[in-house]
């Protein structure tokens, strides 16, 4: 087979074809496209790509099995999956199978480009690298671009026992990525223990930890394993960590540094072999300026990093999380599933959601009891929504009735070029919002407005 500088892309989708091809134009990559697997692979007998972008769903040999024969054919060779589909168990079974990226649709362009850059580096500097394993059943769920992010985190460390700390909103499902994490992990078949800082009272927080021997102290009356030992050869989740006592930092730095520990009251050191992953909805930086939480055991518990997005910062996957929860709430009490309407629907997208996902869980238990029919409409709604929904029209009336009142008095003053002048402060206004939303993400302030990324960055240097 001969060398080529090309990337191939094989897609089913004429118009995806299309545009990634011409993205690729633009930036002087060579291209080529293919409709189906089974034609870029009989391409493959007299040309070698630098990379492959391929989807997942095809018609015949799928994009999974496709990247399967090419870790056979062709190892070295990076392949980048997309697929529409974008769920946990895709992105990590596109990992664990040897992808060396996931893109899901609709991608930004700019991403795309900047993924096939990095594998064509690849190509040139490194070899690639093929790692198998059975991929889990879905847990989470979840479309939108910030949880594409961690599906992504989740993917990269199923071979890994690394230490991760999990940041994020209570009720942001900081579990549910903990458990995705050591269920995609080498250390899948032991088990997984949880622990919750916040739940323990500070005197038995040791005792939960590492065990206690009998009549170490008043009612011990037995010898107790703690978590660490009965997550042997597992994880040990220690949720909400920024609550554990500094006594408890202490002994815990210890056990990560040398791997064992002492039972209370114990005077034999004990060996653990556990991963430890930890999570907090507290800005554990913030604790340790404040000396509340040991600087050096937050760097031991920050190797790998995951932040959970708040539900309103994914609301494109309300949605679907509305029709899980009523479903999986129908299960449980033996009712029919409820669905709601469209007007309801939309104003539950729009929500701010301080509970995050576990308010909604909660929310859709209560309307599965609580609404007279099978579909739910505004009016069987909890009364503290129905309130919100009540505060949101008066805020949109209110600010609807500013502005037409101070347009009408401009033009009432002679002054007809106000809306000219108007909507380009408008438009910045709603451009400074959007990116102090996104923490300056560009292309998630892009799809906040409504825009394509590139229309952001014209209009920002525009108005700059």
């Amino acid at each position: 087979m001969t060398n080529s500088t090309e990337i191939w892309v094989v897609d089913d989708d004429s118009s995806i074809r299309w545009v990634i091809e011409k993205a690729l134009s633009g930036e002087d990559i060579p291209s080529k496209t293919f409709e189906c697997a089974d034609d870029l692979l009989a391409a493959l007998e007299t040309h070698t790509p630098k990379a492959i972008i391929s989807d997942i769903r095809m018609p015949g040999m799928d994009g999974l099995a496709l990247l399967g024969e090419l870790k056979t054919i062709i190892p070295d060779v990076p392949v980048i999956i997309t697929t529409a589909h974008s769920d946990l168990d895709s992105a990590v079974t596109s990992y664990e199978s040897g992808a060396f990226e996931y893109l899901p649709k609709p991608f930004d362009i700019d991403e795309m480009l900047a993924v096939a850059s990095r594998a064509l580096a690849h190509t040139s500097k490194l070899p690639g690298n093929s790692n198998t394993l059975d991929s889990g059943a879905k847990e989470i769920i979840g479309n939108a671009p910030a949880m594409q992010e961690v599906f992504r985190a989740i993917g990269r460390l199923s071979q890994s026992a690394i230490t991760v700390l999990i940041t994020g909103q209570s009720g942001s499902g900081k579990e549910l990525v903990a458990r995705a994490l050591h269920r995609h992990s080498p250390r899948a078949h032991a088990p997984f223990v949880a622990l919750n800082m916040a739940a323990v009272p500070k005197d038995l927080m040791e005792s939960e930890l590492f065990g206690h021997e009998k009549g170490s102290f008043t009612g011990a009356a037995g010898k107790r394993e703690g978590r660490f030992e009965q997550a042997s050869g597992g994880t040990l989740f220690l949720d909400e960590i920024g609550d554990m006592p500094h006594d408890t930092q202490t002994r815990l730095l210890r056990v990560l540094a040398e791997a064992e520990f002492y039972r209370v009251g114990g005077t034999s050191a004990i060996r653990t072999d556990v991963r430890v992953i930890a999570a907090t909805h507290q800005d554990l930086r913030a604790l340790v300026a404040k000396g509340a939480f040991r600087e050096d055991l937050y760097h031991r518990l920050n190797v790998i990093g995951i932040n959970v997005p708040r539900l309103s910062d994914r609301s494109d996957d309300i949605p679907l999380l509305l029709n899980h929860f009523l479903s999986k709430a129908a299960s449980e009490l033996g009712v029919a599933t409820k669905e709601v309407s469209p007007q309801v629907r939309d104003f539950l997208s729009a929500l701010d959601w301080p509970g995050n996902v576990r308010q909604l869980e909660n929310t859709c238990r209560w309307l599965t009891v609580m609404a007279a029919g099978n579909l739910i409409l505004m009016n069987d709604l909890p009364p503290e929504l129905q309130m919100n929904q009540d505060a949101e029209q008066k805020r949109s009336i209110s600010w609807e009735k500013q502005l037409s009142d101070w347009v009408r008095a401009k033009l009432l003053a002679g002054e007809t070029q106000v809306l000219k002048q108007a909507m380009p402060q408008i438009e910045s206004i709603m451009m400074d919002a959007a990116l102090e939303h996104t923490a300056g993400k560009k292309a998630e302030a892009a799809e906040l407005l409504g825009w394509g990324r590139n229309t952001l960055t014209r209009k920002l240097s525009q108005h700059s």
